[in-house]
């Protein structure tokens, strides 16, 4: 069993129901999901682009993205409806446990002037988003062979319904909110 979904079980679960005072234990708000995001807005120009950041995505969630097409054809941004513009992992079950197991003990202190994650990034229902300017930071990732930077965003979508049950889960997973 992963790490953290043991201490969901013994700590957590008990703390929230003491903290909220929740009637059933099922009622108690868990993970869900996390969903991995790369916006690769170069690849319209290059699918070197795309591949690169697939290959990446894959080693850092340990899962094949789905690849995204742009909805409508926006001139500005020289992106046609149908064109590849992005990359997604949706993680669920112990591989979810794993993967914020990762990010919450050795991503996040790698990142570079790190001051806490924001505790205002909710988004009303509960569920919590981050962004990484680089994926450089993961371990997975050899810095040698980064072609160039990506950024990624990490939404955390729990069954919390409100944003402070949210904020206290995850701040009792070991999440360093800013005080």
């Amino acid at each position: 069993m992963a790490r953290l979904k043991d201490l969901y079980k013994s700590k957590i679960v008990p703390e929230l129901i003491r903290e909220f005072s929740y009637k059933n234990p099922m009622a108690v708000p868990r993970m869900e999901k996390i969903v991995v995001s790369m916006g690769v807005g170069k690849a319209t120009q290059d699918k070197k682009f795309l591949e690169s950041a697939r290959k990446d995505l894959t080693l850092i969630t340990g899962q094949m993205p789905v690849v995204c097409k742009a909805k409508k054809s926006v001139s500005n941004f020289k992106v046609r409806q149908g064109y590849e513009t992005g990359l997604k992992v949706t993680i669920r079950r112990e591989r979810m446990y794993e993967f914020m197991d990762r990010l919450i003990n050795l991503t996040i202190p790698r990142v570079r002037d790190f001051r806490g994650l924001s505790p205002s990034s909710f988004d009303g229902r509960g569920n919590y988003s981050i962004g990484l300017s680089e994926q450089g930071v993961f371990p997975e990732i050899n810095p040698a062979q980064i072609d160039f930077q990506q950024g990624m965003n990490i939404t955390f979508v729990t069954t919390a319904k409100t944003d402070e049950q949210a904020r206290r889960m995850l701040a009792l997973f070991g999440m360093p909110f800013r005080k």
